[in-house]
């Protein structure tokens, strides 16, 4: 590689970089006690447990599990309801005063008896709430979530950028070696590549599935435009259903035209997820990949009649698998401690990267109040390579 194609690669690196690093410490550090969600809410006494009941005991009829969820607050209307894998003893109800409302209600009820077991923490409580959103769009909405997801673009060309340096920069030297016995700055530049190269596949891996997970609202946007816009073109004007059609019907329904899979959540009138005429039943597997994938039926809301059903297109397929495999979520808490052991690797990537360019600034500085002028940059990082 030539000096000035190295010269170029730098260049790319260091604003690639220093562009998005601050960004990406902040999504780091709210990454990391989102990969334990769970096993946070478990601790802070947020988790919903359903009463102990005999194996085989009967569930309730869907429509009194809604009319449960309704008597909490009359003056709502249904959003969805959902199950959470493994738990089938536990619908959760969401209300608000429209489809679209932010702040729902969301209550917990017990699939058996009919009964409301709590009303669940918002988003996991306060602090999980908080890390959510700044991980998710920096409570800034659609605005954010895009924001962010430059951000992931420019970390994934300061990944590639990286990579190609890696070789000149480090040809002298073996695979992981710090030099200890150099200065401060050394150390941390040998601890910066040799962390970023161990990480590298993983952080390629979060940094491509977060930055099409920033693309979520446009992708869902873009669906209801054209497939599902297609799926419910002969209800073409007409408005919201006078009256409700059961539940219970629609669900069984749903079961009955997909064979092997259960009920991931069902999405009421006029919500994203469905239309002013329609429930939307989304069907899932029940093993740990196949339970990431939807698939869509749609039931007449005023008739109860099953009225289409099919796939999801690739880009929400690819959206619903890079959900899981960036928080690590379905592998088990082996996994979860791997990602949060990379989590915190990729911190200290970050930081000493950081920590390398104020130091380069003040040495660039200094060497130019010197009489002899600066050194070039590239020739720099060679002599610190040797």
């Amino acid at each position: 590689m030539t000096p000035v194609t190295v010269r170029r690669w730098a260049w790319i690196h260091k604003w690639s970089s220093l562009v998005c690093t601050v960004f990406m410490l902040l999504l780091c550090l709210t990454g990391l006690p989102l990969i334990y969600h769970h096993e946070i809410g478990h601790l802070l006494g947020n988790d919903v447990e359903a009463p102990a009941m005999p194996p085989g005991t009967a569930m309730a009829d869907l429509d009194d599990v809604i009319a449960a969820g309704k008597a909490m607050y009359p003056g709502k209307i249904m959003m969805y309801m959902s199950q959470e894998m493994g738990e089938p003893e536990i619908w959760n109800v969401t209300l608000g005063d429209h489809p679209n409302d932010e702040n729902y209600k969301p209550i917990a009820v017990d699939a058996r008896t009919a009964k409301v077991i709590t009303e669940p923490a918002f988003e996991g409580g306060p602090f999980m709430s908080t890390m959510f959103r700044l991980h998710v769009d920096l409570f800034a909405g659609l605005y954010g979530k895009l924001f962010l997801g430059l951000m992931g673009l420019l970390l994934l060309v300061a990944l590639v950028s990286g990579t190609v340096l890696y070789s000149p920069f480090m040809r002298k030297l073996e695979f992981g070696t710090v030099r200890r016995e150099r200065s401060a700055r050394t150390k941390w530049l040998d601890l910066h590549n040799m962390l970023g190269i161990v990480t590298l596949v993983w952080a390629l891996v979060v940094g491509a599935t977060g930055m099409i997970n920033t693309w979520a609202d446009v992708l869902l946007k873009y669906w209801q435009a054209t497939e599902l816009a297609e799926m419910v073109k002969p209800y073409q004007g007409m408005g919201a259903p006078a009256r409700l059609a059961s539940m219970e019907r629609a669900v069984k329904l749903a079961l009955a035209s997909e064979p092997g899979m259960e009920v991931g959540f069902v999405a009421f009138p006029g919500t994203p997820f469905a239309t002013p005429h329609h429930y939307g039943v989304f069907m899932r597997g029940n093993e740990a990949f196949s339970s990431r994938l939807y698939r869509p039926v749609l039931i007449d809301a005023q008739t109860g009649e099953l009225t289409d059903r099919r796939t999801l297109p690739w880009y929400l397929t690819a959206l619903l698998v890079s959900q899981p495999l960036h928080f690590g979520d379905y592998g088990g808490l082996w996994m979860k401690f791997l990602w949060a052991m990379l989590d915190i690797a990729t911190i200290i990537v970050l930081g000493s990267g950081l920590y390398l360019w104020v130091k380069r600034s003040r040495t660039a500085k200094a060497n130019a109040a010197a009489p002899s002028g600066p050194a070039p940059q590239v020739a720099y990082a060679r002599k610190e390579a040797r």
